[in-house]
């Protein structure tokens, strides 16, 4: 514990300052997506290129060790989480709302409280049977829409931004379960599988071949070799150096990042239903993150 502490003390304010970077372009990341789709790139072929050019990027800096695979079912699950994490945000920022998206992804921290009882064996305290109450009292506040939650169909884009934040809190499950590994492995579980996933994605979804034009595709690979890899690097330089709780309370920072961009660049408007719900979905969320 001392060394840790040590490790935070020395790193200083960097950390702090990764941590917001990372949180503001994961905010802003859905407007270069939905230029890509305005330039005839769907989704899925936008986020094949883009971790594709991102793991191409840092293939040259990899250590030998970073490529060495210990519990390989452990970081074969952990590539697929991670793969649907990334694929199913991306995703929901093309299909819904970018507040609604971020909102109902930061649900997974309540994921996490009931992943981790049902595998760590960690204790629900009283805390955490409160934070999953505000949380799903938000959720059906969000959820609603004006029809009945529980019996009409769920947007594309939420169920997305739901299973994305699920699968997300499944990531962070299994990190801790591996253990310590390099920043270089789980940057390249994530990146594989989400690189794996699209293939299904592509074949399922039809449509053929894009138009893979000039300007969308160096879009799309300047997203990836400067957008992506500096987005996972400084998150992950983040979590490294401070607590947990720490980083996933700058990490909220996200949500106004995306409110106010998409307001401004996208003209999108947010309900009062879905600032009540929103409120509860953040309050829960920083709760969970500085329990301790």
């Amino acid at each position: 514990m001392g060394t840790r502490n040590a490790m935070h003390e020395k790193a200083g304010f960097l950390p702090y300052l990764a941590c917001l970077v990372a949180a503001t372009l994961w905010g802003l990341l859905w407007y270069p997506l939905r230029l890509l789709e305005a330039g005839g790139l769907p989704g899925v072929w936008a986020t094949l290129l883009i971790y594709l050019a991102a793991l191409i990027a840092i293939l040259p800096f990899l250590r030998r060790e970073a490529i060495r695979i210990k519990n390989p079912r452990l970081l074969l699950g952990l590539a697929l989480a991670a793969g649907w994490t990334n694929l199913a945000f991306v995703l929901a920022m093309l299909e819904g709302t970018v507040v609604r998206v971020l909102l109902l992804f930061y649900l997974s921290p309540v994921w996490a409280i009931l992943l981790a009882r049902l595998f760590l064996h960690e204790m629900i305290t009283r805390q955490s049977i409160q934070n999953l109450i505000i949380a799903g009292t938000g959720a059906v506040i969000l959820l609603w829409n004006g029809r009945d939650v529980f019996g009409g169909p769920m947007d594309l884009a939420d169920m997305l931004a739901l299973t994305s934040g699920m699968a997300f809190a499944v990531t962070n499950l299994l990190v801790r379960k591996i253990g310590d590994i390099p920043m270089q492995n789980k940057m390249l579980a994530a990146w594989v599988g989400v690189i794996v996933l699209c293939v299904p994605g592509i074949l399922l979804g039809g449509g053929g071949v894009p138009d893979f034009s000039p300007g969308p595709v160096g879009l799309a690979i300047a997203v990836g070799v400067f957008g992506m890899v500096l987005m996972t690097y400084t998150a992950q330089y983040g979590v490294t150096h401070l607590p947990l709780q720490k980083s996933a309370v700058i990490f909220l920072f996200e949500v106004p990042v995306g409110a106010v961009s998409a307001a401004l660049l996208s003209a999108e408007t947010i309900s009062y239903p879905e600032y009540a719900g929103g409120a509860l979905v953040m309050l829960a969320a920083w709760r969970t993150s500085s329990r301790h």
